[in-house]
């Protein structure tokens, strides 16, 4: 993947997804949760989103 190549708004929704399945799991506490949400509906590229989640199983990007 190329992180300067622009994020669609479904690739943010996707990653928000991620984001919601590991709060639900216990991998990121609410205030994390929170930050990084904002994070990815702010983000701009797929190497932005992709920082979101480069830490949690499964990364996909």
């Amino acid at each position: 993947m190329a992180d300067g190549v622009r994020a669609s708004d479904a690739e943010r929704n996707l990653t928000v997804q991620r984001l919601d399945r590991a709060l639900e799991n216990g991998r990121l506490t609410p205030v994390e949760y929170d930050e990084r949400v904002a994070a990815a509906y702010a983000a701009t590229t797929r190497g932005e989103l992709s920082d979101l989640t480069k830490d949690l199983p499964g990364h996909l990007w």
